[in-house]
Parts: structure tokens; sequence; C-alpha cells
């Protein structure tokens, strides 16, 4: 069966993949790097986990912890080869990465940590960033690591909400205790 769309064969897919991966905000796992990669109807699932595995091999990409980032030797060679992609491909390519980077920045600037105490606590810290740095470290003590992950799934939903109630607080003028 002959197939569809611009993308081609394993090159073609490596071509994708470097163009896409150098335009992440961060890295990425393998189901979104896949999400992304299927903007061409001529990319077919096993050229794909094979090319994203010999690019890992070749060190083009890397992987660390489940996830995908490009490494220089990657970015340099994908700029050499990105203009081999059609236009239309890159466009999409890039309307949906634009969708997806707004999510990697967010998680980038909200995260929670959760390190083990030796009184058997869990301590939770709350980070808050944004384009100029730090807005908000908060440390918590939590009494176990299922409570800790309940409030960080919380603070990851709102955090602008915490923050918000955290300046709430400190601004507002203090009360005579007349």
């Amino acid at each position: 069966m002959a197939r569809t769309g611009f993308i081609h064969d394993k090159l073609d897919i490596k071509f994708l993949l470097l163009y896409l991966t150098a335009r992440l905000a961060g890295p990425v796992d393998f189901a979104t790097l896949a999400e992304l990669a299927f903007c061409d109807d001529g990319v077919e699932y096993f050229d794909f986990a094979e090319s994203v595995a010999e690019l890992v091999e070749t060190e083009h990409l890397a992987l660390t912890d489940g996830r995908y980032t490009i490494t220089e030797k990657g970015r340099r060679n994908g700029k050499i080869c990105e203009t081999s992609l059609p236009l239309s491909v890159r466009q999409r390519c890039d309307r949906d990465l634009a969708r997806v980077n707004v999510g990697l920045r967010r998680d980038a600037q909200v995260r929670a940590e959760t390190h083990p105490r030796e009184d058997g606590g869990v301590t939770l810290r709350l980070i808050l960033d944004d384009d100029k740095g730090n807005l908000m470290t908060l440390d918590l003590l939590t009494v176990s690591e299922d409570q800790a992950g309940r409030l960080a799934e919380t603070f990851r939903a709102k955090p602008d909400e915490l923050y918000d109630s955290i300046l709430r607080v400190l601004l507002a003028p203090p009360e005579d205790d007349a």
C-alpha cells in the first residue's frame, strides 16, 4: 500500500524528530513525541519507534528518566536538514509544538518535591517560578507520602490560587488587638 503524506521513510522521520525536539521547551515522554510526530499521514508507528531508538543510539537524542531531549549533535545535524521537511509539515509541527510547549513551560515553573524525614514525616517543597526567577518556595511538613502527593497534585493544578491566598494574607492590614 502506498504511503500518503510528505514523510516517506525513516530518514524523513528522523529529520522530523530532530525538528520537533529542537523546538521543545523541555524533555518529553515517548507518547508526547509520538503525538507530535504523527502530524503527517506518512509516519508509521514502527518506523517512528525505530527512528527514535536509532537517534538515541547515535546520540542525536538523549533519553533520561523516560524523557527525550535533543543533544547538541542532534541540534547541529537537525539544523542542516530541517529544510528537507516540507513547509506544510513544519507549519503543522510549529502549531502543535506551541500547544505542547505551553504545558512544558508551566511544568517547569510549577514544581513539587518530596523529601523523607528521619522522624517519619515528609517535607513537601512547593516551587513557583516565572520568567524572571523564583516567586515562591514553600516547605510543608506532611505526615505521609500520600498526603504530600495529594497536596502536590492540588498545588500543580492551582498554583496561582495558593500564591494569591498567601499574598492576600501577607498584604492585609494588621488587626488591632484592642
